[in-house]
């Protein structure tokens, strides 16, 4: 049986010295023009010393209207170069592979943030997002590769695309949100068009040693089970992609959808042919046994979001006892600060229901 801290090669990219990555959590810690921020940087070196064999940094927008949320790591300008490459270093010199992800909020972009109207695959009333034109789907897709472009020049050692949480590329694979009537909408093949364009062309303009990921939801955001499974599985045995981060809220639960009932979610996942793609698995992975149970049911690598928070060195915690459990909530202020967490990200955390302690 595959060990958590057993090594983890990749088509592309690096080997994994180990089973964990840390998942990518808005944290509110960069400055507001996207440049890093000081608690952004401690934040994120901090687990990679932890032993997180993969470091992923929260979602970086790759166009300035595609700002999702307050305090959010920029990745669409050269102005954010030089923070990107101080971080690049700072998690490669703690061991960690440090991978940047690229997103773009789309009709959840934050219109008080960006001073413009949000755009989308398609019209949206309630946001008032505007369906972005064709000119205007090539010009975020070139985006999305510059910012791989800029992330390579930095010094991270790859890519995420964040494809999930109803976020741009998860709204062009959603048929609610996606009603387009050209190349990118209508059937499957093209609401996924813009998500293998993009693959295919950093994979093709960055160094072949770049590794590159993609983050995807199964269910929720108006996708469905069979849709995204059909997703996964031509992604995966297409070559390109290193490796699928999927988002899955609770990595041992079973679909929403009937018809899916009897497996879970990742049971679904991993009975697919991935070829040499790798398949990671996020949701309420609290212990050591929660890791390992997620490896045993077919993942190739763990993805640790919460216990992250509460121990930036929880790999390190559970290889020296394989028992470890993240500590009981809520927890004092005090000791999140300890853990790295700033004050913004500190405020966020204080919105989670009885994650800060009342009187911390």
């Amino acid at each position: 049986m595959t060990s958590l801290f057993d090594p983890l090669d990749f088509a592309h990219g690096p080997t994994m010295k180990n089973r964990f990555m840390l998942a990518p959590l808005t944290n509110l810690q960069s400055l507001p023009d996207g440049r890093l921020g000081e608690d952004e940087y401690r934040w994120l070196t901090l687990r990679a010393q932890g032993g997180f064999a993969l470091t992923m940094t929260c979602a970086s927008h790759v166009q300035a209207v595609g700002q999702g949320f307050r305090g959010q790591l920029g990745c669409w300008s050269d102005e954010h170069l030089p923070g990107l490459t101080r971080l690049a270093a700072g998690l490669r010199a703690a061991g960690t592979v440090g991978v940047l992800q690229l997103h773009h909020a789309g009709l959840r972009a934050a219109k008080d943030l960006t001073g413009m109207p949000p755009v989308a695959p398609s019209a949206d009333a309630a946001s008032g997002a505007r369906a972005l034109t064709f000119a205007g789907v090539e010009r975020l897709r070139e985006d999305f590769v510059a910012a791989a472009l800029r992330a390579e020049r930095a010094g991270f050692a790859g890519v995420e695309l964040h494809g999930a949480h109803g976020y741009v590329l998860c709204q062009f694979l959603s048929g609610e949100t996606n009603r387009r009537d050209d190349r990118y909408g209508g059937p499957l093949a093209n609401r996924l068009r813009l998500i293998e364009e993009i693959i295919a062309e950093i994979r093709m303009r960055c160094g072949p040693g770049f590794g590159l990921g993609l983050r995807l939801s199964p269910e929720r955001y108006g996708l469905r089970l069979a849709e995204m499974l059909e997703v996964a599985a031509q992604l995966m045995q297409g070559g390109a992609l290193d490796y699928l981060d999927l988002s899955l809220w609770d990595v041992f639960k079973e679909p929403e959808e009937t018809g899916f009932h009897g497996r879970t979610l990742l049971d679904h996942f991993a009975a697919l042919d991935r070829g040499r793609t790798r398949i990671g698995a996020a949701g309420k992975l609290r212990s050591g046994a929660d890791a390992r149970r997620c490896l045993d049911a077919g993942a190739d690598f763990a993805i640790v979001g919460r216990a992250a928070i509460l121990h930036h060195d929880f790999p390190r915690r559970i290889e020296a006892d394989p028992e470890f459990a993240m500590r009981a909530l809520p927890v004092g202020a005090d000791e999140l600060r300890r853990e790295g967490v700033g004050e913004p990200f500190l405020a966020y955390l204080r919105t989670w229901k009885d994650f800060v302690a009342a009187d911390g």
